[in-house]
C-alpha cells in the first residue's frame, strides 16, 4: 500500500502543473520552517561569484559553509535527515537524505520536481519508504525560487520571470549537492541517478549534461526550446509573455536550453512525456523528444489511461532503479535483486 501511495504521489506530480494535491498526504516528522530572511550582515559569501549563462560551474566560484543537520529520524524501513546547505547569500537549501535500512553505501537517486514544488513530499512517510524500498537512497530538494527558497523578493519575480537565474543556479545546486553527498561517505557515488519533472526536468538535463556523475537520468515533461516555449506555453501568463519573448531575454537563455544540452548527456536517459499535460507546447515537445541522445528511451502517454500501467508494482521508479543496479557497484554496496522491468505504457522509441 505504501508503494502504491508513492506512485500516486509521483504520478500526480508528473501529470499536473502543481503539487496542490500532495497536501492530503500525512505530514511526516519535520515541521516546515518559515522561509528564511536574508541577513544583510552575513558576509560569508561576499567573495562568491556565479555565472548564470551556463549550467557548468567552471566560471563560478561557490564555497559551501558547514552543513547543518536536523538529526536523523529513524523510521521502520528507512532513516531521514534534513540537511541545510548553503553556498550563496540568502539562499539556504534544505536537502532531505533518505536511506534504506540494511544497505551499506546504497546507490542514490536525486529528486527534483516543478517550480511550484515545496518540500512537503519529502516529509511524507509514503514517499520516504517507497523511494527507498528497493535499497536505494533518495535525496530531495527544490529548485531556486521555489518553496522555502522564495523569499526577500517581490511577488512579481518568479521562476519564469527570472528564468536564466532559476535554471543556472539550480543546475549549479545539483552539482554542489553531489559534492556534499560525496563527502558524506555513506552513499555509493559511483551509481547516481536523477528523477525530475517539469522545470525540474529541465534543470536535471542541464546538470546531467555537464556532470557525468549522474549515470541514469529519468525526466518527465521537461521544458525547453525557449523561443517556442515562452511564446506558447500556458504556464506563462499572457500579460507577461511579451517581456519573455524579446531578443534581450532570449539571448540570456542561449546557453541554458535543455534542447541543446540533452544530446550531450552521457549517461542512460529516459524522457517520459504526457501529451495531455499542457505545460510544454507541441512544437517544443517534438524538438525536445527529437534531441534525446542515441540509445535513449522515449515514453509517450497519450491519455491518462496510458499511465495506469506504471501504477502497478512500482514501475515508475523501476526503470531508474534497474539502470543503477546494472552499473558496476562499489565493493561495499549490496542491493537486493530487482525484477525485470515490465512493458512500458504508451508509445516507446528504443
Amino acid at each position: 500500500m505504501q508503494g502504491r501511495s508513492l506512485l500516486f504521489a509521483i504520478l500526480r506530480i508528473a501529470v499536473a502543473t502543481s503539487l496542490l494535491g500532495v497536501a492530503q498526504f500525512c505530514a511526516g516528522q519535520f515541521i516546515p520552517a518559515s522561509p528564511p530572511i536574508a541577513d544583510p550582515n552575513d558576509k560569508r559569501f561576499d567573495a562568491e561569484s556565479e555565472d548564470w549563462s551556463s549550467p557548468a560551474l567552471d566560471k563560478s566560484h561557490l564555497t559551501p559553509v558547514p552543513p547543518l543537520s536536523s538529526g536523523i529520524a529513524v523510521k521502520s524501513n528507512c532513516s531521514v535527515e534534513m540537511v541545510r546547505l548553503q553556498w550563496r547569500f540568502g539562499d539556504p537549501i534544505d536537502v532531505y537524505v533518505m536511506k534504506p535500512k540494511g544497505v551499506e553505501k546504497p546507490p542514490v537517486v536525486l529528486y527534483l520536481f516543478g517550480h511550484t514544488a515545496d518540500t512537503d513530499l519529502f516529509r511524507d512517510e509514503h514517499f520516504e519508504q517507497g523511494s527507498t524500498r528497493d535499497g536505494f537512497a533518495a535525496v530531495g530538494f527544490v529548485s531556486a525560487l521555489a518553496g522555502p527558497r522564495f523569499h526577500d523578493r517581490p511577488i512579481t519575480q518568479w521562476f519564469v520571470s527570472e528564468l536564466p537565474e532559476s535554471l543556472a543556479t539550480s543546475a549549479h545546486d545539483v552539482q554542489m549537492i553531489l559534492d556534499y553527498l560525496a563527502k558524506r561517505g555513506d552513499l555509493d557515488m559511483t551509481r547516481v541517478g536523477m528523477f525530475a519533472q517539469d522545470s525540474g526536468a529541465s534543470v536535471a538535463i542541464l546538470a546531467a549534461a555537464v556532470d557525468p556523475r549522474i549515470k541514469v537520468l529519468d525526466v518527465i515533461d521537461p521544458w525547453g526550446d525557449w523561443p517556442d516555449w515562452l511564446a506558447h506555453s500556458p504556464v506563462v501568463p499572457d500579460g507577461e509573455r511579451p517581456r519573455y519573448t524579446t531578443p534581450e531575454f532570449l539571448n540570456k537563455l542561449t546557453g541554458l536550453d535543455p534542447m541543446s544540452w540533452l544530446p550531450k548527456v552521457q549517461g542512460k536517459v529516459r524522457v517520459q512525456n504526457a501529451l495531455f499535460v499542457p505545460g510544454t507546447p507541441p512544437e517544443a515537445r517534438e524538438k525536445l523528444l527529437a534531441a534525446v541522445p542515441a540509445g535513449g528511451t522515449v515514453v509517450v502517454y497519450k491519455t491518462p489511461t496510458d499511465t495506469q500501467e506504471i501504477l502497478q508494482n512500482n514501475q515508475i521508479l523501476q526503470w531508474i532503479h534497474q539502470g543503477l543496479a546494472q552499473l558496476p557497484p562499489s565493493d561495499i554496496a549490496k542491493l537486493p535483486s530487482l525484477p525485470a522491468a515490465g512493458k512500458k505504457a504508451g508509445a516507446l522509441r528504443p
